[in-house]
């Protein structure tokens, strides 16, 4: 079971990795195209900081509402 598990991870790390050399020949042979890929990261990390600042609101209300006492 654990080499069927590192054979998978080895095999979809070579895959990501023949992804990212693909797409980094396309941003060498076009530098315009470069513009387009950093807006795309720069709204990836805008994304996963309002996820952040998301999750933290809703466990702040969360814990906030359980500590109301209803006096049931």
């Amino acid at each position: 079971m654990h080499q069927q598990v590192l054979a998978a991870l080895k095999e979809q790390c070579s895959a990501v990795a023949s992804v990212l050399k693909a797409r980094w020949e396309v941003l060498r042979r076009e530098p315009e195209a470069g513009y387009s890929t950093e807006a795309v990261l720069v709204t990836a990390l805008l994304v996963v900081m309002a996820l952040a600042v998301i999750a933290i609101i809703v466990a702040k209300v969360t814990h906030k509402a359980n500590g109301i006492n209803l006096g049931l």
